[in-house]
């Protein structure tokens, strides 16, 4: 049964924050908010929750998951970007966008696209999702909550707990993030291919 956690949208309480990432630490697989739907997320290394959000979500092998990271320097660590990515990424972070992007030896293995050794990266703009970030240090490796069987992400906290509450430990609630995921830009090949629109605007990748 998932515990659930009600906190505030701008100013997360530091003691939920603190419960919900040792949840995560200890091998647990939570869903949180984020500047465009909620999200599943566990630790890096977990290769048990990697596998219980591919039965949820019913992904197959070449699903890009994603590295939600705090910051730039730590986005860095996992992914390769040249000059001319950088200030393209730079200027969109933080933001409502998934960069698509070479997986450098810090990524798990276990994450990259079989074929092109890529990973999806994102920076969110939203607090809760930040908070949680700062206190685990470490990027989470997260999928948007979006459930095989239904056209449009879940939206209310209480809604998801009841829904899967039998397959998720933990469930962080801050209020209603939207249905639009984000927008997904692959720029694996050098030049941006929009592969997704969403939340966030793709005019300047055009």
């Amino acid at each position: 049964m998932a515990k659930y956690f009600d906190v505030h949208p701008e100013n997360p309480q530091p003691r939920i924050i603190g419960q919900v990432a040792e949840i995560i630490r200890g091998g647990g697989l939570v869903i949180y908010p984020t500047d465009s739907c909620f999200a599943l997320g566990c630790q890096l290394g977990n290769r048990e929750g990697l596998d219980r959000i591919r039965s949820i979500r019913r992904l197959d092998d070449r699903h890009h998951f994603t590295l939600m990271c705090q910051d730039f320097a730590q986005l860095g660590h996992f992914v390769h970007i040249d000059n001319s990515v950088f200030r393209t990424v730079k200027a969109s972070t933080p933001g409502s966008y998934t960069f698509i992007l070479p997986a450098t030896k810090e990524a798990p293995r276990r994450l990259l696209h079989p074929k092109k050794k890529t990973v999806g990266v994102r920076i969110p703009d939203h607090a809760v999702a930040q908070a949680l970030l700062a206190e685990l240090g470490e990027p989470l490796l997260s999928s948007t909550l979006l459930l095989p069987d239904q056209d449009k992400p879940l939206t209310q906290g209480w809604e998801i707990k009841d829904e899967l509450d039998h397959v998720v430990d933990a469930v962080l609630d801050s209020g209603d993030c939207g249905v639009e995921p984000t927008t997904v830009i692959d720029f694996s090949q050098g030049e941006p291919e929009i592969v997704r629109r969403g939340a966030g605007d793709p005019s300047r990748f055009e």
